[in-house]
C-alpha cells in the first residue's frame, strides 16, 4: 500500500510539473512588415501612413533603400517614408506578440511624388502581415 502511494505522490507531481509550462500560449515578440500597394510604382517619393494595434510598437526599421521618421511609437504611430516607394515592404514593425496580426491596421494619409506634389491616394493601401 505504502508503495502504491509513493508512486500515486511520483506521478502527481510529474504531472503538475508538466502543467507549470505555458505550453506556447504566452506572447510571441517579433516583427511585422509594413507592405504598400501603390498605382504609381517607382513613381513616389514619400508616404505618411499611421499604424494601430493592441499593443505599443516595439521599434521600426525601413524597407531596403527608404528612410522612416517616426512619431514616439504607442498603440497609435504616425511614419513619413521617403525613398523611391515600390510595391512591398516599407517598414518592418516591431510587436509584443506576432499572433495578434489581424490586430494591427495601417492606414495610408498622404503620397507625394518625387517633387513633393501630393497625389490622390485612389489605388493605395498598405497592409500588416507576418
Amino acid at each position: 500500500m505504502k508503495r502504491l502511494g509513493g508512486w500515486l505522490l511520483i506521478a502527481l507531481a510529474l504531472g503538475g510539473a508538466g502543467s507549470c509550462g505555458d505550453g506556447g500560449s504566452g506572447p510571441v515578440a517579433g516583427v511585422l512588415t509594413v507592405s504598400l500597394a501603390t498605382p504609381n510604382a517607382g513613381a513616389d517619393g514619400a508616404i505618411l501612413f499611421s499604424v494601430s494595434g493592441p499593443q505599443a510598437l516595439s521599434s521600426v526599421t525601413a524597407g531596403p533603400g527608404l528612410r522612416v521618421f517616426a512619431q514616439p511609437l504607442s498603440t497609435l504611430t504616425r511614419f513619413a517614408v521617403t525613398g523611391t516607394l515600390t510595391n512591398g515592404a516599407v517598414v518592418t514593425i516591431g510587436v509584443a506578440d506576432t499572433r495578434n496580426v489581424a490586430q494591427y491596421r495601417a492606414t495610408v494619409q498622404a503620397v507625394a511624388a518625387p517633387d513633393f506634389q501630393l497625389r490622390s491616394l485612389a489605388g493605395y493601401s498598405l497592409t500588416v502581415s507576418q
